[in-house]
């Protein structure tokens, strides 16, 4: 059986690629001890729920 995917859940994947990026550069700012300031704290609470976000998106668009 061959399934397809739809070219939103192709985007859903790399846009979710795209935050894990920049959660890595992030991390690699503040190696080695990856103390995060008030600052990062807030940036990374964002990208940690947009890439849920896309996540969720991307697990309903390809189980339907």
């Amino acid at each position: 059986m061959v399934t397809f995917m739809s070219k939103r859940a192709v985007d859903m994947i790399f846009s979710a690629m795209f935050i894990l990026t920049d959660l890595r550069v992030l991390l690699r700012t503040t190696a080695p001890s990856h103390t995060l300031d008030p600052e990062q704290r807030a940036q990374a609470e964002r990208l940690l729920t947009n890439l849920e976000r896309q996540v969720g998106s991307l697990k309903q668009e390809m189980l339907k």
